[in-house]
């Protein structure tokens, strides 16, 4: 403020100067056009006379060596014009000073043309005092001196004061997330009513302290049920242990072998899913984005299941290709068919048709349905809606957490519904073209509907294809 008032000053400063001085060299313009005249007029005879009836009070009228032949009563102590003479007709006007000169002023403003009279060449001049201009600026000039650090010092106090009210609920703000910690994630910011930018600064602090409160409350709940997850078949597997040691003639171990290898399989398979989250959570998973002939995948897996399932396997596959991950869909499909088998009673269906743009995936058991209240709840971690069925025999609670994930992280759906026949179904609806997300980060839109604990999938861009759609060399 300082910088601008000094600104601001100097140009009032140069702006009244130059007025002043402007004004003052037109009127002393004029007086000579007046004198001039009149001079002409009387063609010389009475040159005193001509100065006096003017009632110009610097005039003098100069021969062509510099001498005076008649000066008014103000104007009779020296030359007023002391430049190169001047040929009838030709003028001279004081120039105005620069910035540079402000308060430097000449004594006169002299305005001088040159005559051509019965008597001879005379150049006549005419002057104005500066003295009223001088004076007016340098009032100013002190003015502006003395006021402008009162100003500043004025207009700083002010700023400093409201500026500070107006931050008071900033600070407050800033003082309640300072004391917020692990302990008191509960703790919220108070509103202020001022409907402005720090009203919406709060609610969005306290957006996020929710965010970071449901993120802690799902980081404990992971820890805690992948903690219970791994209890079970390593209280198995120790008390397997123990019981082989203790026989000394090796029979246990050859009776508990089958045992103890399903159980280390069984934790083999929950710190895969466990590490697949891990990746979930923290920078997020890479895709190979290539062409996949989904039909194969699903046929792929629907033979696996036939060879391990005494359930009848249906499939209805039309041929279709899209881009994505063959690695990734194989495990999501593998996950439903997975599940599918273990609910199924005699029937399990797999359908993939093509909608469009996008491809539709159906899987289908006629075993118990799903509660519509759960439908939504099965996708979460270590949920489990069979309370009676065994660990042994049933999975980790993770596969179909994973499979939503990755099916988002295509740009797809996931939903459970119940067929026209009264089949649960599993129905997965895919983009022939996905637009895989960049690495460990997740759009905007579904930061509010995600758990926040969870960052998103993410994967390299699409390698270029040629118009058939294959894979570049």
């Amino acid at each position: 403020m300082a910088t601008v008032l000094v600104v601001a000053g100097f140009v009032l400063l140069f702006v009244l100067r130059s007025t002043l001085i402007t004004n003052a060299r037109d009127m002393t313009v004029q007086q000579l056009d007046s004198l001039v005249e009149t001079i002409q007029a009387d063609d010389a005879e009475d040159f005193a006379g001509d100065v006096r009836d003017s009632g110009i009070q610097f005039a003098q009228i100069l021969q062509t060596d510099g001498t005076i032949l008649v000066a008014s009563k103000d104007a009779d102590e020296g030359k007023l014009y002391d430049g190169a003479v001047l040929e009838p007709g030709e003028s001279y006007f004081s120039k105005n000073a620069g910035l540079v000169g402000i308060l430097d002023f000449d004594e006169h403003l002299i305005a001088a043309q040159g005559v051509a009279t019965a008597e001879g060449n005379v150049l006549v001049v005419v002057g104005a005092e500066t003295s009223i201009e001088r004076d007016a600026v340098s009032t100013v000039g002190w003015v502006l001196l003395a006021g402008v650090p009162l100003l500043v010092i004025l207009a700083g106090g002010l700023m400093w004061f409201l500026i500070g009210r107006a931050l008071l609920p900033v600070e407050r703000i800033r003082e309640t997330v300072a004391g917020i910690s692990q302990k008191n994630l509960d703790d919220r910011v108070v509103l202020p009513n001022t409907a402005d930018e720090i009203e919406r600064l709060a609610h969005t602090m306290n957006a996020m302290l929710d965010r970071l409160q449901k993120a802690d409350e799902s980081q404990r709940r992971f820890v805690t049920d992948a903690s219970h997850e791994l209890r079970s078949p390593l209280a198995t597997l120790r008390t397997g242990l123990e019981v082989a040691v203790a026989d000394p003639t090796g029979r246990t171990w050859l009776e508990s072998s089958d045992m103890l290898q399903n159980q280390t399989q069984r934790m083999g398979y929950l710190v895969e899913d466990l590490l697949t989250l891990a990746k979930i959570d923290d920078s997020g998973l890479r895709f190979r984005m290539e062409d996949v002939d989904l039909d194969d995948v699903l046929n792929q897996e629907a033979r696996r299941l036939r060879s391990m399932s005494a359930h009848v396997v249906r499939t209805e596959l039309v041929p279709v290709r899209m881009r994505g991950d063959a690695n990734r869909l194989g495990q999501v499909f593998r996950n439903l068919v997975n599940n599918a088998e273990r609910h199924a009673e005699g029937i399990i269906r797999i359908s993939l048709s093509s909608q469009g743009d996008h491809v539709v995936v159906r899987i289908e058991n006629d075993g118990d349905q799903i509660p519509a209240a759960e439908r939504e709840r099965i996708f979460d971690r270590f949920v489990r809606l069979d309370a009676s069925r065994a660990r042994e025999h049933g999975g980790s609670g993770l596969g179909l957490a994973i499979s939503k994930e990755i099916i988002l992280a295509h740009g797809g759906t996931i939903e459970v519904s119940q067929s026209p026949q009264g089949f649960t179904c599993f129905l997965v609806s895919l983009p022939l073209e996905p637009q895989v997300h960049p690495v460990g980060k997740e759009p905007a839109d579904k930061l509010s509907s995600r758990n926040p604990a969870t960052r998103f999938f993410s994967g390299k861009q699409r390698s270029p294809t040629t118009t058939s759609g294959r894979k570049q060399t």
